[in-house]
């Protein structure tokens, strides 16, 4: 049974692409994607997340730093801690429409678009980098 539960666990770890190089600090990454995954149906109420140590040792990043991201993430609602589990989506948790979903990308379009503006890049380059991206990030 115990078995069971840590491999659901450690598909969940695969989820989180960690980029140590970006701007954008980890916890801040570690709480992005569960809250984009939690909109977007990937996560479901219940299910549970890496524990601290197997996310940091999967990664290669202090433990702190992922303790510090559940922790806000259970400050917000999205996280319960549950005895024996860990941290798991919260009951409360509710899939996001396609609207909210897409502002939850905001941000990081204006960036894009500056960017590509100052880039002198068209539209159509543009798409084609993000479909590109998103390719590579399928697999």
């Amino acid at each position: 049974m115990y078995y069971c539960i840590d491999t659901h666990i450690e598909a969940h770890t695969e989820m989180f692409k960690i980029n140590p190089n970006a701007a954008l600090p980890i916890y801040q990454q570690i709480v992005d994607q569960v809250r984009r995954q939690t909109a977007s149906g990937q996560l479901q109420p219940g299910d549970p997340l890496p524990s601290v140590r197997n996310l940091a040792a999967e990664h290669t990043i202090n433990s702190m730093t992922i303790s510090k991201a559940y922790s806000q993430l259970e400050g917000e609602g999205l996280l319960e801690r549950q005895r024996g589990k860990g941290m798991v989506i919260a009951n409360s948790s509710q899939l996001a429409n396609k609207k909210d979903r897409l502002k939850e990308l905001e941000a990081s379009t204006q960036q894009l678009a500056l960017a590509a503006r100052q880039l002198d890049l068209n539209t159509q380059d543009v798409v084609n980098a993000v479909t590109q991206q998103m390719e590579r990030t399928d697999d």
